[in-house]
């Protein structure tokens, strides 16, 4: 069984990097589809899930899966059951022993036994704006200081999510195999580069 994990700065294109590159490989591909298995579970609204699960607000849940997670005390705090509930979920999938890519939820770190390889991706400032804006609703008119704003926030809360369950900084480069800069990059050719050192990297394990 492979693995490919996807971990990325918001506008970067890494989700579009890990649906071509599964859709390459014919791979399963696992994002919003993690979240929408534990809405139904749980007969929750998909929007609640995702938005807790990306919050900022996990400065008041006294846990870190570093530590402990044992203590019954926290488990009716909503952020960590979802947090749980999102583990369980994704090591269900490895358990599948089918290969995938799974974007996002920190895969890296906690099918780390499962030896994934290990993708971040990045781009300059302007190159994220810009995709923000090509890929926003119609109704959406933001300014590009508000998008950048936007951008900043939720990768805090990607860098804090992380911090919860491991001493691995996000986005550094001793945390992943591979650091892709989609910057001037198309990223369906850059995808079929992407395959190729996948196949290399999994053939190397055997």
């Amino acid at each position: 069984m492979n693995i490919i994990t996807i971990s990325r700065e918001f506008g970067s294109g890494g989700r579009e990097v890990g649906k071509r590159l599964a859709e390459l490989l014919g791979y399963d591909y696992y994002d919003k589809e993690i979240i929408s298995i534990i809405a139904e579970r749980h007969g929750l609204d998909e929007k609640y899930v995702e938005s807790t699960l990306s919050s900022s607000q996990w400065s008041n849940v006294a846990l870190s899966f570093r530590h402990s997670f044992s203590s019954p005390i926290y488990f009716h705090e909503p952020k960590v059951e979802l947090l749980l509930e999102q583990k369980k979920v994704i090591d269900e999938i490895a358990a599948s022993n089918r290969n995938c890519v799974i974007v996002g939820r920190n895969a890296d770190v906690l099918l780390a036994d499962k030896e994934p390889l290990s993708i971040f991706v990045c781009a300059d400032m302007a190159s994220k704006i810009k995709r923000c804006k090509e890929r926003a609703e119609e109704n959406e008119h933001f300014s590009d200081r508000e998008i950048k704003k936007n951008i900043l926030r939720i990768d805090k809360n990607r860098k804090l999510s992380r911090y919860l369950i491991t001493d691995k900084d996000w986005g550094k480069k001793d945390s992943y195999h591979l650091i892709i800069n989609t910057t001037d990059w198309d990223i369906k050719e850059l995808s079929k580069a992407l395959k190729e050192f996948a196949v290399a990297y999994f053939n190397n394990k055997k």
